[in-house]
């Protein structure tokens, strides 16, 4: 857990859906901005996507770490898995909130998963980012295939820091985990 930080740590709770492996993902797909009326879900300006993303895991820090440089526009909030925030969201999809298999992405209330979540940010992105978008012309299937062996391997492959590693502090309006 990402702790001695500038957020609170979120309380254990159980999850509701299940996401027991990445080739049994089944987020719970609901109405647009459903999280709103859940009441695990803290409050949260959503007015923006947000990426949530895992905190400990170097490679998704250093994707965090892009977006930020990037989001020349500022069009995107972050915060990760392990604040209140992240596991909330986590649990309101029905995924496992201890197992950060997938990034997700809210965009205008709709949660995007895996390679989805991905290119959702490319969208998003100034300079010539959006051009990846095309990639989604390929089937999700084999997609979501290549993201799962990353995502499973990701620690072994890029390192886990022991605590959620701090953004640049410059960007800390744009962090919502003290929520």
């Amino acid at each position: 857990m990402c702790e001695n930080h500038w957020w609170p740590k979120a309380p254990l709770t159980s999850p509701v859906g299940t996401m027991t492996s990445a080739d049994k993902f089944t987020p719970d797909r609901r109405k647009a901005h459903s999280y709103r009326s859940d009441t695990r879900v803290p409050s949260f300006p959503d007015g923006k996507p947000l990426i949530v993303f895992d905190g400990v895991c170097i490679f998704c820090n250093g994707f965090a770490k892009f977006v930020l440089r990037h989001d020349r526009h500022n069009r995107l909030n972050l915060c990760t898995a392990q604040s209140a925030l992240g596991r909330a969201l986590y649990l309101h999809y029905g995924l496992d909130p201890d197992n950060y298999e997938t990034n997700i992405v809210i965009r205008d209330g709709q949660p995007h998963f895996k390679s989805d979540a991905f290119f959702e940010v490319m969208k998003l992105l100034g300079s010539a980012w959006p051009l990846l978008a095309i990639l989604q012309l390929f089937p999700r299937a084999p997609r979501n295939w290549l993201y799962d062996r990353i995502a499973k391997n990701r620690y072994k492959l890029f390192g886990k820091a022991e605590s959620c590693i701090l953004l640049p502090p410059e960007h800390r309006a744009k962090i919502l985990d003290h929520l």
